[in-house]
């Protein structure tokens, strides 16, 4: 879907590059969606296949543990099947949560999973969060053409380098995306005509206000899948506050044959391809045929919202936490992608930024860019951070032209000489 916004934008700015466009452009929600529910369809029928073909026994039941051995399987019939294991391993994930402190939120909402399953457009909307996932669906459903608001109660990407996420918040905003700032939800409600009403305070203000939508889309965070898995019964702790597990470096939980991992872990990034990894880890593990140990530093992620953002390695927030202000060094540019030039977009918000050791080797412990392609250019750089890469081995390396990459690998000026960080030329 982020995919198909961004192949809107470039529909619009193909007549500058002499595309010659006639009659109006639209977009036609139920042909996106049935393409996109058809390939992940394909996907799971695949993974189904897949396990079959490894002798790998697939069960639909919801389990349970009745103890540290055996698990019950219920299916929707009702049926119960009991099964017996040395180890047994959870990777349960978890669910999106609707806020239990506004009347009608779930009666009359959706959520980010709810999104990429409806059969017709959710037209006007209001997202009310201000995670990664809120952002790229708000990103997406402004870029397809839809009037889009984000509420937002206090800051946009929490745990990402605050300076980055807003640059993200402030090209959305020139992007059409509108922002409720430091906004709260009271109720939600069934007008008449279809719409659905919600009313919120302002924290600014005090103020109350309210506006109508055709759907609300929850985006305030995801809950383990922890709660019915009997988990008590055996004595697996749990993190009191969230319902994590809490898990060791191995994956281990507080009985001895017992394994969680992904995002019901304490403390784990809610990242698919690092439970992915840290599964096929645990599975080398358990078989005997490794002793390695997942690592969860330095792991890059992407933000795929409209002017994407990618980042590895500490933000600058904890960067200075661990380190010190004066312990760090910061590196910074702001430039101009070729794909801006011609079309003449703003490009304000395409920043990088290499946080650094000060003195020594100067190691690179954070390493932040929003620009096109950002997941791209942001998984090659990563494995510099895993191998201990430092500022020098950066400007070592010789840069692709005419690239965003290229850009990281001439960094030069700090934050801290206060000089003009806008790159010029070539």
């Amino acid at each position: 879907m982020h995919q198909a916004a961004l192949l809107g934008s470039a529909v619009k700015e193909a007549q500058k590059y002499g595309w010659q466009m006639s009659g109006t452009i639209s977009h036609d929600w139920a042909a996106m969606a049935g393409a996109i529910q058809n390939h992940v369809r394909s996907l799971n029928w695949g993974h189904r296949v897949q396990l079959q073909d490894k002798k790998v026994k697939y069960l639909n039941l919801k389990g349970s543990l009745v103890d540290e051995h055996t698990v019950r399987g219920r299916s929707k019939a009702g049926k119960e099947t009991l099964m017996t294991a040395k180890n047994i391993v959870i990777a349960t994930g978890g669910r999106p949560k609707f806020p239990t402190n506004v009347p009608g939120a779930m009666e009359h909402g959706i959520t980010s999973d709810d999104i990429f399953w409806l059969k017709k457009s959710p037209g006007k909307t209001l997202v009310v969060g201000a995670s990664y996932v809120a952002l790229e669906c708000a990103g997406f459903l402004t870029g397809i053409g839809l009037d889009t608001t984000v509420m937002v109660r206090s800051i946009a990407l929490r745990g990402f380098d605050q300076q980055m996420a807003g640059l993200v918040t402030d090209y959305m905003e020139g992007y059409s995306t509108k922002f409720l700032w430091k906004s709260v939800p009271k109720r939600v409600e069934r007008l008449s005509s279809g719409a659905v009403q919600v009313t919120w305070t302002d924290a600014q203000t005090g103020g109350e206000h309210r506006d109508a939508y055709d759907s609300v889309l929850w985006a305030v965070g995801r809950a383990p899948e922890t709660r019915a898995l009997g988990l008590d019964r055996l004595g697996v702790h749990v993190h009191p506050e969230t319902g994590k597990i809490i898990v060791g470096a191995d994956e281990s939980t507080s009985v001895p044959n017992i394994f969680a991992f992904g995002d019901i872990g304490e403390g784990r990034p809610e990242l698919t391809p690092t439970a992915v990894k840290a599964g096929k880890l645990l599975a080398l593990r358990l078989a005997g045929r490794s002793a390695e140990l997942m690592n969860y530093d330095n792991v890059p992620t992407t933000v795929f919202t409209p002017l994407e953002y990618g980042c590895v390695g500490l933000s600058e927030e904890e960067a200075e936490k661990r380190h010190g202000k004066d312990g760090i060094e910061v590196f910074q540019a702001f430039y101009k992608p070729l794909e801006f030039t011609v079309a003449e977009r703003d490009a304000s918000q395409c920043y990088i930024k290499v946080i650094c050791e000060r003195g020594g080797d100067q190691k690179i412990l954070g390493l932040h860019f929003t620009g096109p392609n950002a997941g791209e250019v942001t998984q090659g750089f990563s494995l510099g951070l895993q191998c201990g890469a430092t500022y020098s081995h950066l400007l070592q390396t010789v840069g692709i032209h005419p690239t965003s990459a290229e850009e990281l690998v001439k960094i030069h000026i700090t934050k801290r000489s206060g000089l003009d960080a806008t790159v010029t030329g070539c």
